[in-house]
């Protein structure tokens, strides 16, 4: 794609950064055919070739975001399809990020818009206030029809019904500062990120991964000073925000590399993941924290390919179980991780099915089923029919925010991946599982 950038533009790093990305667009619309609003919706400006469009002719002429931007770019789920679909290596990631960033600064939102995406910033990232805030959901359900009814209001409608019914204790394992030792030969050392939403909505995921880990002779620790990753405020273009979660997580964990090293930073949030494996190039600028942050990045890794890694027994039982495997988003397409979830799931025994359309989003996307519901609900349902196609007893994923979109419409169960892992070597049987025959290891 031929670009016109003044030299003065191009002395901006971020502006010159999505010059690079955009030139290399060569507008062959693979893209279109896997992007989840385009299949959608139907239209160009709804795709990331349009986007890509509105972007370069907002950028190159200097200007503020418009409503029309505004609208295409909110609607995009950051999924990263077409990244995998793009023959051209086009990084559309970075190109969306600095577009939001540029909306952020330049677009004055509706004051009802405003209020509840500075709502999201000030709650999800923060443990406490996120339960606090879910506890108070049950005062708000009853009046979800009303807010339904109302355009503006709708994103709380979501909000409320997405909040579940109970919310599990605080897990002590959440605490900072605690080592969890392996047993028998230490296999190795390795730091695990808390995280926000996911350790008030599931905190048995972490605490089903320490077990794991230190079953199979992996030292854990949780490190002092750790916080949100920043992908939630990341994701709504709040750049200042998200650069200060990525630091202070950079902080935490160079301070634990250098009191006794570590082989990995394990994730088991793969929307997480994407982000964290990202701060090189967030931090890439500061040159307090270009170095740090690279050599976090290059530690980062999902559960799922950190065990991929280890030299696993045989499972204790091997339960039969048909498993329909969903890949988030964040891991096949942000993380490029696809084989390995499957193949650890076949080894310990399971049964693993693969829906049909995998590589279309179920419209989680972190607070995109909130500011999106419309359009969210339609590839979650389309995403669960495609699911419990497959006769499947189960559903596996890597992702809380999958785990709870899917949960509210299948009928199915729907679980960590790493809890049927556990269960598989040693561990208990996960809530709502079946088992077809459980074979013991020799």
């Amino acid at each position: 794609m031929q670009t016109n950038f003044s030299l003065a533009q191009l002395a901006d790093p971020h502006v010159a950064e999505s010059e690079k990305i955009l030139r290399k667009c060569v507008h062959c619309g693979f893209c279109t055919a896997t992007c989840p609003t385009y299949v959608t919706l139907g239209n160009e400006l709804d795709s990331p070739r349009g986007r890509i469009y509105l972007i370069k002719d907002m950028l190159e002429n200097g200007r503020p975001a418009d409503k029309e931007i505004v609208t295409h770019i909110d609607r995009c789920l950051s999924c990263l399809a077409c990244m995998t679909t793009c023959p051209s290596g086009v990084n559309y990631m970075h190109l969306v990020d600095h577009a939001r960033a540029h909306i952020e600064e330049t677009y004055k939102r509706p004051l009802l818009d405003r209020l509840t995406r500075a709502m999201l910033a000030f709650v999800l990232p923060y443990p406490a206030r996120f339960r606090a805030a879910l506890k108070l959901a049950k005062l708000g359900k009853p009046f979800i029809g009303l807010f339904e009814k109302l355009p503006a209001l709708r994103p709380l409608g979501a909000m409320l019904k997405l909040a579940p019914a109970s919310i599990p204790a605080a897990s002590p394992m959440a605490s900072p500062g605690g080592v969890y030792a392996g047993k028998g030969a230490k296999k190795g050392r390795v730091a695990i990120l808390t995280g926000c939403a996911q350790s008030v909505l599931d905190p048995a995921i972490n605490e089903t991964t320490i077990a794991l880990l230190t079953r199979l002779g992996v030292e854990v620790v949780v490190p002092q000073g750790e916080t949100c990753c920043g992908a939630l405020v990341h994701h709504m273009g709040r750049e200042e925000a998200a650069l200060a979660s990525a630091k202070q997580n950079v902080d935490a964990w160079t301070r634990a590399i250098d009191q006794g090293g570590l082989d990995a930073i394990v994730i088991t949030a793969s929307g997480c993941g994407t982000t964290i494996k990202d701060y090189g190039f967030m931090l890439r600028l500061d040159p307090a924290y270009a170095d740090k942050a690279a050599r976090v990045s290059t530690l980062a890794r999902d559960i799922t390919e950190y065990l991929s890694g280890l030299d696993l027994p045989e499972p204790v039982r091997k339960p039969g179980t048909v498993v329909a495997y969903h890949s988030a988003c964040s891991m096949q397409h942000g993380q490029k991780i696809t084989r390995q979830p499957k193949e650890l799931l076949a080894k310990a025994g399971f049964v693993v099915r693969e829906p049909r359309e995998g590589h279309l989003c179920c419209g989680s996307a972190g607070t995109y089923n909130i500011l999106q519901p419309e359009i969210s609900a339609k590839l979650r349902d389309r995403k669960v029919k495609n699911i419990e196609a497959t006769g499947a007893e189960i559903v596996a994923t890597g992702n809380i925010g999958c785990i709870t979109q899917i949960a509210s419409a299948a009928k199915l169960p729907v679980v960590h991946t790493i809890k049927l892992l556990d269960w598989a070597y040693g561990g208990p049987k996960p809530e709502g599982v079946s088992e077809a025959e459980s074979v013991a290891a020799e």
